[in-house]
């Protein structure tokens, strides 16, 4: 079967270059939208010529030129947007909303892939203010998608390793500590944490997969679906020692809420119902929904083998 001509919107970002790179090591035709908005940021820059000579194709589109985004989705079968949610909300869906109005109007796309890679946003309908706008920003994508009649996969990939087995599951951290850990509550709602590498190798073989269309691929590596204490276990052996471990009550993980800038609250309701409601792992999905199980060639990292990386 002929791979599908890929186009990454985003290619330079923290996903998007790993979307990028796994793209062309699986054979894919690989396009990355080169946004005239890079200016002189030399690091990207960089990259995208990088990625150049690895194969890949540049295609100059503005989302602020329709008709350059409608004739870069009419050179690709799939689209994989990746650009990154932490911008001011309205930038972040209009963006979104813009690209799907390109894809449309090209008609010629086989899947797309919109900037989820999280939490399912179908599932927090109950999230907290202010970090729900990012659940019902995705809504909204969601729905544009489904009424213009675009063939989707949605990737719910839930925690990015980097972010959370760095820093022992703590917000703020990023880095192990040697000596002292702070549980949040008692510790012990499961959480789901996925290799970003693994989460661009599971996205580009949904692909071409019938499986996966119009549907949601959940990342559940079942080594990974780990709680907080568990985490901290698989470090405290990988160090040969205990942690002095104290605890942070729910009221007091929200207390500087009204403190904090706009982002940040954002990012701390984000955690509170990872860590404190356990929100990844509290439901079912069927077999055929769970990409380590459509996908079993795949030989994922387990958090054990991620944790390495920082003795």
């Amino acid at each position: 079967m002929e791979k599908s001509k890929v186009l990454i919107v985003g290619g330079t970002g923290y996903l998007g270059k790993r979307l990028v790179k796994s793209s062309l090591a699986n054979g894919h035709d690989t396009y990355i939208l080169q946004r005239p908005e890079i200016g002189v940021d030399i690091e990207k820059v960089e990259m995208l010529i990088s990625f150049k000579m690895q194969g890949a194709h540049l295609v100059n589109a503005s989302f602020n030129d329709h008709r350059s985004l409608v004739d870069a989705v009419k050179l690709v079968d799939v689209v994989i947007c990746a650009i990154s949610g932490v911008h001011i909300r309205s930038h972040h869906i209009l963006l979104q909303l813009k690209l799907v109005d390109a894809i449309k109007e090209a008609g010629n796309i086989k899947r797309f892939f919109p900037s989820e890679f999280g939490t399912d946003p179908s599932r927090m309908e109950n999230a907290m203010e202010p970090g729900r706008v990012t659940f019902d920003d995705k809504m909204v994508v969601r729905k544009a998608i489904e009424e213009a009649g675009i063939p989707f996969t949605y990737v719910s990939a839930n925690c990015f390793a980097g972010y959370f087995l760095g820093g022992l599951c703590q917000i703020g951290h990023i880095l192990p500590s040697t000596h002292s850990v702070v549980l949040l509550g008692d510790g012990n709602q499961k959480a789901i944490y996925v290799n970003e590498d693994d989460i661009a190798t599971y996205t580009i073989k949904a692909i071409d997969d019938p499986r996966t269309l119009n549907k949601t691929l959940y990342l559940r590596p079942p080594k990974n679906i780990l709680s907080q204490r568990e985490v901290v276990q698989i470090w405290e052996k990988l160090i040969g020692k205990e942690l002095k471990k104290s605890t942070l009550s729910k009221e007091d993980f929200l207390a500087p809420m009204e403190e904090l800038k706009y982002a940040e609250q954002v990012g701390l309701c984000h955690y509170y119902h990872v860590c404190y409601e356990g929100c990844l792992a509290n439901f079912e999905i069927g077999e055929e929904e769970e990409a380590s199980t459509l996908y079993p060639e795949v030989k994922y990292t387990t958090a054990e083998q991620y944790m390495k990386r920082y003795l």
